[in-house]
């Protein structure tokens, strides 16, 4: 199993959707760090207490971009990738995360 600590692994202020908006993007985030994790893991932690928050565009290009890219099924992931967080204000973001995941589709 990895843990992937997104605060400490990627940036405690991820940004955007695109590297054009900014050095710590969802897509700089999924094909850097998360994606290639998943393909090496059975199992994957993303652990989301240690950055301040979180962008829905940054939020669903990570994680809603595996499903519309192809790489995953919203079913695979809900097997392999785990979202954990203790900080309530947190909570949401976790929440969102599926939501991206569920309703992506693969392009």
């Amino acid at each position: 199993m990895k843990i992937i600590n997104i605060g400490k692994d990627f940036s405690d202020a991820p940004l955007g959707r695109y590297p054009t908006d900014g050095p710590y993007s969802g897509e700089k985030f999924r094909d850097e760090i998360l994606h290639p994790a998943l393909k090496e893991n059975a199992e994957v932690t993303v652990d989301l207490d240690d950055a301040e928050g979180f962008g829905s565009s940054f939020l669903e290009e990570a994680f809603g971009g595996l499903v519309r890219k192809g790489y995953f099924t919203a079913q695979q992931l809900q097997s392999k990738l785990k979202i954990q967080t203790n900080r309530p204000s947190h909570a949401i973001y976790r929440d969102l995360i599926w939501t991206h995941i569920r309703n992506a589709h693969c392009s």
